[in-house]
Order: structure tokens, then sequence, then C-alpha cells
């Protein structure tokens, strides 16, 4: 039986991914008490019960979170994958805001989400857990998370590497959980052309300025010979995910060029690979 614990920060879109995963054909079972975990995955991998896939969801509603690792480390790791969902904390607290939901951890004495949030990242951090896969959904539309869970679970990925190419501007902070940085901020920049400076790097005008310039194609090349050396080590070394982040000044033109054609690059290599822009809105 394939078995996935789901566990994360509140808000961070938990409820998206078991949605997510009962649509491709699991068996989820919600808000588990940790001490519960070994027995109903024993009860479940019994022949009997007929359940080939099950996800099981364990969070700050199931108690004594601090616990967690410990109670993972008694179950022999080849029966479970964890996946962990993880958040900025004030695009949590806005969460919270928009949709006037109270925090689990929010008491009647401090109804506070910043001291909520934070006393959910200690019981986290004491709880010594180790995932196998992490989802930052900071950035994330529902869409988009929806089909990052689609690529992890959709398809075997212990056999291969799911690769997200993702573009960003330096100027609205660093992506934390990217693997390679490449900064492209050396290239012409399209933001001073009257006609593209409203467009972006999704658009064919500002696409072909960029590329136009031989330092674009050889810097192109270079990369891609680079990440085309890298993937077999990273496959052998049993990663499973990786993010490639193109930074230019805005995250707008350069940077999304440079995510998209790397983007189709490995698409044409036969690599599970996503495409996340993260400031283009912006």
């Amino acid at each position: 039986m394939e078995m996935v614990i789901v566990t994360g920060m509140s808000g961070a879109g938990k409820s998206t991914v078991v949605d997510t995963m009962e649509d491709i054909g699991y068996f989820c079972m919600d808000n588990l008490p940790v001490q519960l975990i070994g027995k109903v995955i024993d009860l479940a991998t019994q022949s009997e019960i007929g359940i080939e896939k099950m996800v099981l969801v364990i969070d700050v509603r199931s108690g004594h979170l601090d616990r967690l690792g410990a109670e993972l480390e008694k179950l022999d790791h080849t029966k479970y994958r964890l996946l962990f969902l993880d958040c900025a904390d004030e695009v949590l607290m806005r969460r919270y805001k928009e949709t006037r939901r109270k925090h689990p951890l929010a008491e009647v004495s401090n109804p506070s989400v910043r001291d909520a949030i934070k006393r959910e990242r200690a019981l986290f951090a004491a709880s010594g857990i180790e995932p196998d896969f992490t989802i930052d959904t900071t950035s994330l539309s529902v869409m988009k998370l929806k089909e990052k869970v689609q690529e992890l679970f959709l398809n075997d990925v212990k056999k291969g590497l799911l690769v997200t190419c993702m573009s960003f501007g330096f100027k609205h902070g660093y992506p934390s959980e990217a693997d390679l940085t490449f900064d492209v901020r050396c290239l012409p920049n399209p933001f001073y052309i009257e006609s593209l400076k409203h467009q972006t790097g999704l658009d064919q005008g500002v696409h072909d300025y960029v590329m136009q310039f031989d330092q674009s194609k050889e810097l192109l090349q270079k990369l891609t010979d680079l990440i085309d050396f890298l993937m077999p080590l990273y496959v052998k070394e049993g990663k499973s995910q990786l993010v490639i982040a193109f930074g230019c000044t805005g995250g707008k033109h350069r940077s999304v060029t440079f995510a998209e054609e790397m983007y189709r690059h490995l698409q044409q290599q036969g690599l599970l690979v996503s495409v996340n822009h993260r400031d283009i809105m912006k």
C-alpha cells in the first residue's frame, strides 16, 4: 500500500492537498491523533481492508505534535512518505484574516494569530520530523498547489526528480526554497524599452529581446550544460525535489525568460518539471 503522511503549518493548504489526493485516488483520514499513526497504518496494510493508497493528515489539532517524530521513528520508513506544507508567517496571518477563521492554537485570553503561529512552529521544531517532500505555499495559488501535488503523487517520484524552474525578483527577496540560484541581472534589461516595460518574459517580444544577445544565448547554453550534468548526480543521491531559481531585478522579464527556457529544455529531457513565476504579478 502507498502511504502518505501530510502535515505542516495551519493555513498552509492541507485542505487543498487532501482534496487533490482524494481526486487522484487516495483514501484520506484527517486530524488523526499522533498516538494512532502506527495502529492505523498496521490496520490499513492488512490485505482484507483493500486500501491501495492512503493519506493521513497530522497537524496541531491532533495533539502532542512535538511527539510526531518519535512516533514516526517507530515505523518502517519504507511504509510511508512524509509531505510537509510550509508558508511565510505574514501570508498565514493574511489568510486567517481573509477567511476569518480561528487558528487552532489561538486562545480566548490570547487570540493573536502571530503568537499562535510562533507556538506552532516551535512544536514542529521540537517534533524532529524529516520530510521527504516540502511544499512552500507562500506564493502558490490553489491551482498551482494542486498541480504540485499531482506532479508528486500521480507519478513514481522515487524513480525520478521533481524539478521546479522559478523566476523571482531580487528586490522582492531571495527565495528560501531555491537549491540552485542564477543571477541574470548581467543581461540587457527590457524594462528600459518603453514598448516592453509593461510586458513580461511570457510575451514573445520580451523573450525575443532578451535572447537576441550573444551573451544571453551563451549563458543559457552554459547553464543547460551545467544542469544536464547535475541531474543524474542528484537522482543518484536520491534527491526528490530540486528548485532552480533565476533572478533579475523585478522578476518579470529576464528571469521569466530564462525560467521558461530551462523549463522547456528539461521537459524535452523527459524530466518531471514545473514552472513558477513568483513575482511576475508584483
